[in-house]
């Protein structure tokens, strides 16, 4: 069986999305793919959306006489980007997220740059109120394509300590 699925039938498979509790064990360093370049209509779609219109990330004119010399990219666009490429591999069976801490920018942003993701399993515990639950905390770093760290955070979220009971009765 090819790794990354599992066996439906006779020759038919299922890609897996996201990892049970067993399958998360502290010290675990994922690193997530494929990187995601950072787009203009990424920058202005989801600048307004989010209703932040800081000329240093709409206005090309103003940006062009800051230190940085050209539009940064938002934050909360760099956390959601890296944030969501290690849902597939960590949490893509959550039951709810529980927290986002300590989150740190490190470095700009800038439309055209590609983001990379790297995750540390950094604790796992039962969940006291959901016995079919787990909690996994995990860190994580985004990266650039230069290999400069653009953000880090720590995240937690309830998994299914039974994968495979959740993934059969959700068809996945």
């Amino acid at each position: 069986m090819p790794n990354g699925y599992r066996r439906i039938a006779d020759g038919r498979y299922r890609e897996v999305v996201g990892l049970g509790y067993h399958e998360l064990p502290e010290g675990m360093v994922i690193e997530h793919r494929p990187g995601r370049t950072v787009t203009e209509t990424d920058n202005v779609l989801m600048t307004t959306l989010g209703g932040n219109d800081a000329p240093i990330h709409t206005d090309a004119r103003y940006s062009s006489l800051t230190e940085w010399g050209r539009p940064l990219v938002c934050s909360s666009i760099t956390l959601h980007l890296v944030g969501g490429m290690t849902v597939r591999s960590t949490s893509g069976l959550t039951l709810a997220n529980l927290g986002f801490d300590e989150i740190r920018f490190t470095h700009p942003v800038f439309v055209g740059d590609t983001l990379y993701a790297e995750t540390q399993i950094t604790g796992r515990r039962l969940s006291k109120s959901r016995p079919d639950t787990g909690i996994v905390t995990c860190r994580t770093t985004g990266h650039n394509q230069h290999g400069a760290a653009v953000v880090i955070f720590t995240r937690s979220f309830f998994v299914p300590v039974d994968a495979d009971a959740a993934r059969g009765a959700t068809n996945y």
